[in-house]
Protein backbone atom coordinates (compact mmCIF):
# COMPACT_ATOMS: atom_id res chain seq x y z
CA UNK A 1 0.00 0.00 0.00
CA UNK A 2 1.45 3.34 -1.05
CA UNK A 3 1.81 6.29 1.26
CA UNK A 4 -0.70 8.35 -0.79
CA UNK A 5 -3.35 5.64 -0.52
CA UNK A 6 -2.83 5.38 3.23
CA UNK A 7 -3.18 9.14 3.63
CA UNK A 8 -6.39 9.11 1.59
CA UNK A 9 -7.92 6.40 3.77
CA UNK A 10 -6.98 8.29 6.93
CA UNK A 11 -8.31 11.62 5.59
CA UNK A 12 -11.66 10.19 4.46
CA UNK A 13 -12.95 9.26 7.97
CA UNK A 14 -11.63 12.59 9.26
CA UNK A 15 -13.66 14.50 6.65
CA UNK A 16 -16.72 12.39 7.50
CA UNK A 17 -16.35 13.22 11.18
CA UNK A 18 -15.93 16.92 10.40
CA UNK A 19 -19.00 16.89 8.14
CA UNK A 20 -21.03 15.12 10.81
CA UNK A 21 -19.89 17.65 13.41
CA UNK A 22 -20.88 20.56 11.16
CA UNK A 23 -24.27 18.94 10.61
CA UNK A 24 -24.82 18.61 14.35
CA UNK A 25 -23.89 22.25 14.94
CA UNK A 26 -26.24 23.32 12.14
CA UNK A 27 -29.14 21.37 13.66
CA UNK A 28 -28.31 22.81 17.07
CA UNK A 29 -28.30 26.36 15.66
CA UNK A 30 -31.67 25.77 13.98
CA UNK A 31 -33.17 24.45 17.23
CA UNK A 32 -31.80 27.42 19.18
CA UNK A 33 -33.29 29.82 16.62
CA UNK A 34 -36.68 28.10 16.77
CA UNK A 35 -36.62 28.12 20.59
CA UNK A 36 -35.73 31.83 20.62
CA UNK A 37 -38.56 32.55 18.18
CA UNK A 38 -41.03 30.61 20.35
CA UNK A 39 -39.91 32.51 23.46
CA UNK A 40 -40.52 35.96 21.93
CA UNK A 41 -44.17 36.17 23.14
CA UNK A 42 -43.12 35.12 26.66
CA UNK A 43 -40.32 37.70 26.71
CA UNK A 44 -42.78 40.35 25.53
CA UNK A 45 -45.27 39.41 28.24
CA UNK A 46 -42.64 39.58 30.98
CA UNK A 47 -41.31 42.88 29.62
CA UNK A 48 -44.75 44.52 29.54
CA UNK A 49 -45.51 43.28 33.05
CA UNK A 50 -42.38 45.04 34.34
CA UNK A 51 -42.95 48.30 32.46
CA UNK A 52 -44.21 51.32 34.38
CA UNK A 53 -47.58 52.76 33.37
CA UNK A 54 -46.36 56.34 33.54
CA UNK A 55 -44.81 56.15 30.08
CA UNK A 56 -41.21 56.44 31.29
CA UNK A 57 -40.33 52.91 30.22
CA UNK A 58 -38.60 52.15 33.53
CA UNK A 59 -38.75 48.67 35.06
CA UNK A 60 -40.91 48.23 38.14
CA UNK A 61 -42.86 45.64 40.13
CA UNK A 62 -45.81 48.00 40.64
CA UNK A 63 -48.04 46.00 38.30
CA UNK A 64 -47.55 42.85 40.38
CA UNK A 65 -48.14 44.77 43.62
CA UNK A 66 -51.33 46.19 42.16
CA UNK A 67 -52.84 42.91 40.98
CA UNK A 68 -51.91 41.08 44.20
CA UNK A 69 -53.22 43.75 46.59
CA UNK A 70 -56.00 45.58 44.73
CA UNK A 71 -57.73 42.79 42.83
CA UNK A 72 -58.92 39.24 43.32
CA UNK A 73 -55.82 37.70 41.75
CA UNK A 74 -54.78 35.82 44.89
CA UNK A 75 -58.26 34.28 45.26
CA UNK A 76 -58.32 33.42 41.55
CA UNK A 77 -54.89 31.81 41.88
CA UNK A 78 -56.07 29.69 44.83
CA UNK A 79 -59.22 28.67 42.93
CA UNK A 80 -57.19 27.67 39.87
CA UNK A 81 -54.75 25.63 41.95
CA UNK A 82 -57.56 23.85 43.81
CA UNK A 83 -59.41 22.98 40.62
CA UNK A 84 -56.30 21.93 38.67
CA UNK A 85 -54.80 19.79 41.45
CA UNK A 86 -58.13 18.10 42.18
CA UNK A 87 -58.50 17.36 38.46
CA UNK A 88 -55.02 15.84 38.36
CA UNK A 89 -55.56 13.61 41.40
CA UNK A 90 -58.94 12.26 40.31
CA UNK A 91 -58.01 11.90 36.64
CA UNK A 92 -54.78 9.98 37.32
CA UNK A 93 -56.44 7.81 39.99
CA UNK A 94 -59.13 6.76 37.51
CA UNK A 95 -57.09 6.76 34.29
CA UNK A 96 -54.30 4.51 35.64
CA UNK A 97 -56.45 1.40 36.27
CA UNK A 98 -58.61 2.20 33.23
CA UNK A 99 -55.51 2.41 31.05
CA UNK A 100 -54.28 -0.89 32.53
CA UNK A 101 -57.52 -2.58 31.47
CA UNK A 102 -57.23 -1.06 28.00
CA UNK A 103 -53.59 -2.18 27.71
CA UNK A 104 -53.86 -5.72 29.07
CA UNK A 105 -57.46 -6.65 28.40
CA UNK A 106 -58.64 -8.54 25.34
CA UNK A 107 -62.15 -9.16 24.12
CA UNK A 108 -65.27 -7.43 22.83
CA UNK A 109 -65.92 -5.52 26.03
CA UNK A 110 -62.46 -3.98 25.99
CA UNK A 111 -62.79 -3.22 22.28
CA UNK A 112 -66.14 -1.52 22.90
CA UNK A 113 -64.67 0.39 25.82
CA UNK A 114 -61.79 1.57 23.61
CA UNK A 115 -64.22 2.64 20.88
CA UNK A 116 -66.34 4.53 23.41
CA UNK A 117 -63.28 6.46 24.60
CA UNK A 118 -62.48 7.39 21.01
CA UNK A 119 -66.03 8.62 20.37
CA UNK A 120 -66.04 10.69 23.58
CA UNK A 121 -62.66 12.18 22.71
CA UNK A 122 -63.88 13.14 19.22
CA UNK A 123 -66.92 15.08 20.49
CA UNK A 124 -66.45 18.88 20.60
CA UNK A 125 -66.70 20.26 24.13
CA UNK A 126 -69.15 22.96 23.06
CA UNK A 127 -71.78 20.35 22.17
CA UNK A 128 -72.14 19.28 25.81
CA UNK A 129 -71.49 22.53 27.68
CA UNK A 130 -74.97 24.06 27.41
CA UNK A 131 -76.93 20.88 28.36
CA UNK A 132 -74.55 20.33 31.28
CA UNK A 133 -74.97 23.94 32.41
CA UNK A 134 -78.74 23.48 32.52
CA UNK A 135 -78.35 20.21 34.43
CA UNK A 136 -75.81 21.63 36.87
CA UNK A 137 -78.02 24.68 37.49
CA UNK A 138 -80.78 22.40 38.77
CA UNK A 139 -78.52 20.47 41.14
CA UNK A 140 -76.54 23.43 42.49
CA UNK A 141 -73.22 22.77 40.73
CA UNK A 142 -73.24 25.82 38.43
CA UNK A 143 -70.99 28.68 39.55
CA UNK A 144 -69.25 26.15 41.78
CA UNK A 145 -65.65 24.94 41.88
CA UNK A 146 -66.77 21.36 42.52
CA UNK A 147 -68.93 21.43 39.42
CA UNK A 148 -66.17 22.81 37.21
CA UNK A 149 -63.76 20.18 38.57
CA UNK A 150 -66.21 17.41 37.65
CA UNK A 151 -66.37 18.79 34.12
CA UNK A 152 -62.59 18.94 33.80
CA UNK A 153 -62.19 15.38 35.05
CA UNK A 154 -64.83 14.15 32.62
CA UNK A 155 -63.37 16.02 29.65
CA UNK A 156 -59.80 14.84 30.33
CA UNK A 157 -60.60 11.24 31.18
CA UNK A 158 -60.58 9.78 27.66
CA UNK A 159 -57.22 11.31 26.69
CA UNK A 160 -55.72 10.51 30.11
CA UNK A 161 -56.78 6.86 29.78
CA UNK A 162 -55.27 6.62 26.31
CA UNK A 163 -52.02 8.13 27.55
CA UNK A 164 -51.75 5.66 30.42
CA UNK A 165 -52.62 2.72 28.17
CA UNK A 166 -50.01 3.76 25.59
CA UNK A 167 -47.26 3.86 28.20
CA UNK A 168 -48.31 0.58 29.84
CA UNK A 169 -48.16 -1.14 26.46
CA UNK A 170 -44.39 -0.73 26.64
CA UNK A 171 -44.11 -2.61 29.97
CA UNK A 172 -43.64 -6.33 29.30
CA UNK A 173 -46.26 -8.66 30.73
CA UNK A 174 -43.47 -11.03 31.81
CA UNK A 175 -42.75 -8.73 34.75
CA UNK A 176 -46.29 -9.20 36.05
CA UNK A 177 -46.18 -12.92 35.42
CA UNK A 178 -43.05 -13.19 37.54
CA UNK A 179 -44.83 -11.34 40.34
CA UNK A 180 -47.86 -13.64 40.06
CA UNK A 181 -45.60 -16.69 40.30
CA UNK A 182 -44.19 -15.22 43.53
CA UNK A 183 -47.73 -15.04 44.93
CA UNK A 184 -48.78 -11.48 44.10
CA UNK A 185 -52.40 -10.82 43.17
CA UNK A 186 -53.43 -9.07 39.96
CA UNK A 187 -53.96 -5.83 41.87
CA UNK A 188 -50.56 -6.06 43.58
CA UNK A 189 -48.93 -6.82 40.23
CA UNK A 190 -50.54 -3.72 38.78
CA UNK A 191 -49.66 -1.57 41.77
CA UNK A 192 -46.08 -2.69 42.41
CA UNK A 193 -44.94 -3.63 38.88
CA UNK A 194 -46.92 -1.76 36.22
CA UNK A 195 -47.78 1.44 38.07
CA UNK A 196 -44.31 1.79 39.61
CA UNK A 197 -42.67 1.49 36.19
CA UNK A 198 -45.26 3.85 34.68
CA UNK A 199 -44.09 6.92 36.60
CA UNK A 200 -43.15 8.88 33.44
CA UNK A 201 -46.57 8.06 31.97
CA UNK A 202 -48.30 9.10 35.19
CA UNK A 203 -46.39 12.39 35.22
CA UNK A 204 -47.19 13.05 31.55
CA UNK A 205 -50.88 12.41 32.22
CA UNK A 206 -50.78 14.60 35.32
CA UNK A 207 -49.15 17.48 33.44
CA UNK A 208 -51.65 17.17 30.59
CA UNK A 209 -54.67 17.26 32.90
CA UNK A 210 -53.16 20.08 34.96
CA UNK A 211 -52.60 22.28 31.91
CA UNK A 212 -56.05 21.47 30.54
CA UNK A 213 -57.73 22.61 33.76
CA UNK A 214 -55.31 25.48 34.39
CA UNK A 215 -55.68 27.13 30.97
CA UNK A 216 -59.37 26.51 30.28
CA UNK A 217 -61.44 29.56 29.46
CA UNK A 218 -64.45 28.33 27.46
CA UNK A 219 -66.03 26.05 30.05
CA UNK A 220 -65.14 28.28 32.99
CA UNK A 221 -66.62 31.38 31.29
CA UNK A 222 -69.98 29.63 31.03
CA UNK A 223 -70.14 27.96 34.44
CA UNK A 224 -68.43 30.52 36.70
CA UNK A 225 -70.45 33.70 37.25
CA UNK A 226 -69.43 35.26 40.57
CA UNK A 227 -66.05 36.87 41.25
CA UNK A 228 -65.47 34.59 44.24
CA UNK A 229 -65.38 31.49 42.02
CA UNK A 230 -63.33 32.93 39.15
CA UNK A 231 -60.20 31.12 38.04
CA UNK A 232 -57.25 33.05 36.62
CA UNK A 233 -58.27 32.81 32.92
CA UNK A 234 -61.67 34.30 33.81
CA UNK A 235 -60.33 36.81 36.30
CA UNK A 236 -57.88 38.35 33.82
CA UNK A 237 -60.76 39.58 31.66
CA UNK A 238 -61.86 41.93 34.45
CA UNK A 239 -58.90 44.16 33.58
CA UNK A 240 -60.35 44.78 30.11
CA UNK A 241 -62.58 47.85 30.22
CA UNK A 242 -64.96 49.09 27.52
CA UNK A 243 -62.74 51.98 26.41
CA UNK A 244 -59.35 51.09 27.89
CA UNK A 245 -57.22 48.16 29.00
CA UNK A 246 -54.76 48.01 31.86
CA UNK A 247 -52.11 46.12 29.94
CA UNK A 248 -49.60 46.19 32.76
CA UNK A 249 -52.02 44.38 35.08
CA UNK A 250 -53.06 41.96 32.34
CA UNK A 251 -49.45 40.99 31.66
CA UNK A 252 -48.67 40.72 35.38
CA UNK A 253 -51.52 38.22 35.80
CA UNK A 254 -50.29 36.38 32.69
CA UNK A 255 -46.84 36.03 34.24
CA UNK A 256 -48.40 34.74 37.47
CA UNK A 257 -50.28 32.16 35.38
CA UNK A 258 -46.98 31.05 33.82
CA UNK A 259 -45.24 30.37 37.10
CA UNK A 260 -47.04 27.26 38.53
CA UNK A 261 -46.83 25.15 35.31
CA UNK A 262 -43.20 26.17 34.83
CA UNK A 263 -42.27 25.30 38.42
CA UNK A 264 -44.13 21.98 38.29
CA UNK A 265 -42.52 20.89 35.02
CA UNK A 266 -39.03 22.00 36.13
CA UNK A 267 -39.46 20.02 39.36
CA UNK A 268 -40.80 16.84 37.77
CA UNK A 269 -38.65 16.86 34.64
CA UNK A 270 -35.91 14.74 36.27
CA UNK A 271 -38.40 11.91 36.84
CA UNK A 272 -39.12 11.46 33.11
CA UNK A 273 -37.04 8.33 32.68
CA UNK A 274 -37.61 4.76 31.54
CA UNK A 275 -34.61 3.42 33.41
CA UNK A 276 -36.76 1.31 35.73
CA UNK A 277 -38.10 -0.85 32.91
CA UNK A 278 -34.68 -1.08 31.25
CA UNK A 279 -33.16 -2.27 34.52
CA UNK A 280 -35.87 -4.87 35.03
CA UNK A 281 -35.14 -6.36 31.61
CA UNK A 282 -31.34 -6.26 31.90
CA UNK A 283 -31.05 -9.98 32.59
CA UNK A 284 -33.21 -11.08 29.69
Amino acid sequence: MTTATLRTKIATPRRSVEAGSRGQWLRFAILVALAAFALIPIAGTVGLSLRANNGTGSLTLDNFAHVLSSSGTVAWLVNSLQVALATVVVSVAVAAPAGYVLSRGRGRLVGGYSLLLFVVQALPVITSVIPLFILFSHIGLADNLVGITILYVASSMSVATWMMASYMDGIPGSLEEAAWIDGASVFKGFLHIVLRNSLPGVLSTAIFTFLMAWNDYLVASIFLRSAGTFTLPIGVQTFFQQHSTDWGSVMAVAVIMLLPPTIIFATLNKFFSVGGVAGSLAGQ
